[in-house]
């Protein structure tokens, strides 16, 4: 492969003194797609060593949450994976809905499927056209980002908010989808195919597009899974590994859809595989709202749902309840939940330890972009430098992920 052979040409020449050069590769360079700092130790245009280096965001996630009452730190969440929030929103919703038991109507489930495929599909919009912007072809990237907004568009209508969207209640969902949400639903569906496919000419059999990526950044399934590597990045080693599949949760056990995987675990694979992920996810779409339940948008749960605002206005319990959830006195179980999701870039789970309190005792977000992170510095030595941008875009490390 590309990298092993430029491997077995760095250091050959000569020791003297002075022959390799230090590289700052970020934390403010736009080609690092995010705040953070990657020193390379290079020999011309070949990486010889890497270090990278995160910290430049100081979020405190886990503990700012750790402070919060739970149906506040829904808003926490959309930071991680800033490209796919409804998926961090609704992971986190269902963890506190594990701890407390509650069972969702399935109209909530097949409504919370369609809101994270399409999260999923803006997702790896955004990271597929970013390799091509990084490989030379800007065209597509500006081409698929009007899809993205229709995407967009779906989220302010269901929610009023669009990148940081704080989708969904714990129970359910604020509102049932609109006439109007459903509409451009229904366009999106009609339209993204063909912009999908005139995508994937611009790319995908393209020769300068090919050279620059078949062979580059690769992992093995080994190395991927002792890394511990989840989502597209471990499908394109070659690992057909799917939390929807190997632990459904939201009635994604109803659904049938194929798990594509990949051979060489390179750049290109990572592109070829969420780009047949994007097919996928439009019939997983298509399938939940053609076969939509009737039924409540949100479960019996008056002690963590909120009550409608004209029942606040004119009853007594109804406002009782009102008062306790907004200000956190919701009194949940003591107990310790796992529970993941598949997100745009891999498994993103949440672990909670409750001990009764108004706010978790603990809580840990699993991230897979920080998982991934840390093998960046092995995929990309021996690589040269022009690489090491493509390697970083198809990893889809987000930056957000990195500083919880």
């Amino acid at each position: 492969m590309k990298n092993e052979q430029l491997k077995q040409s760095v250091g050959t020449g000569s020791n003297e003194p002075g022959k390799y050069s230090t590289l700052n590769l970020g934390p403010t360079h736009p080609a690092t797609h995010g705040i953070f700092q990657n020193v390379l130790k290079m020999d011309g245009e070949i990486v010889v060593e890497a270090e990278q280096t995160i910290g430049y965001i100081h979020r405190a996630f886990e503990k700012l949450a750790e402070h919060r009452p739970y149906n506040q730190i829904t808003t926490i969440t959309d930071r991680l994976n800033y490209c796919s929030s409804p998926i961090n929103n609704l992971g986190w919703i269902m963890t506190v809905e594990k701890l407390f038991g509650i069972k969702t109507p399935k109209r909530v489930d097949y409504l919370r499927i369609i809101l994270m495929e399409l999260a999923r599909i803006a997702d790896h919009l955004v990271c597929n056209s970013v390799i091509g912007v990084d490989s030379g072809a800007l065209t597509g990237f500006v081409y698929v980002f009007q899809e993205r907004e229709r995407i967009y568009e779906i989220y302010e209508e269901v929610s009023g908010a669009r990148l940081t969207t704080n989708m969904g209640r714990i129970g359910g969902f604020e509102r049932d989808f609109s006439p109007t949400a459903m509409k451009k639903l229904k366009e999106l569906l009609d339209h993204l195919p063909s912009v999908l496919r005139e995508f994937e000419k611009l790319l995908k059999r393209n020769r300068i597009f090919m050279d620059r990526t078949i062979g580059v950044g690769p992992i093995s399934a080994e190395r991927a899974l002792n890394y511990g590597f989840t989502g597209p990045n471990l499908r394109a080693a070659g690992v057909d590994y799917d939390v929807r599949v190997a632990n459904p949760y939201s009635s994604y056990e109803d659904f049938k859809f194929d798990i594509p995987i990949g051979t060489q675990g390179d750049t290109y694979d990572r592109f070829c595989v969420r780009q047949e992920e994007l097919w996928q996810s439009i019939q997983l779409v298509k399938d939940a709202m053609n076969n939509l339940p009737e039924g409540p948008y949100h479960a019996d749960v008056p002690e963590v749902y909120l009550p409608p605002k004209q029942l606040v206005y004119s009853k007594m319990e109804s406002l009782i309840w009102h008062f306790k959830i907004v200000m956190g006195e919701i009194n949940p179980p003591v107990g310790e939940v796992y529970h993941a999701v598949e997100g745009g870039n891999g498994e993103l789970g949440f672990y909670l330890i409750s001990d009764g309190g108004r706010t978790p005792y603990r809580l840990h977000f699993r991230r897979p972009g920080f998982i991934y992170y840390q093998a960046y510095p092995e995929m990309i030595t021996g690589g040269v430098l022009s690489d090491a941008i493509l390697t970083m875009s198809s990893m889809n490390v987000i930056a957000g992920e990195l500083d919880a």
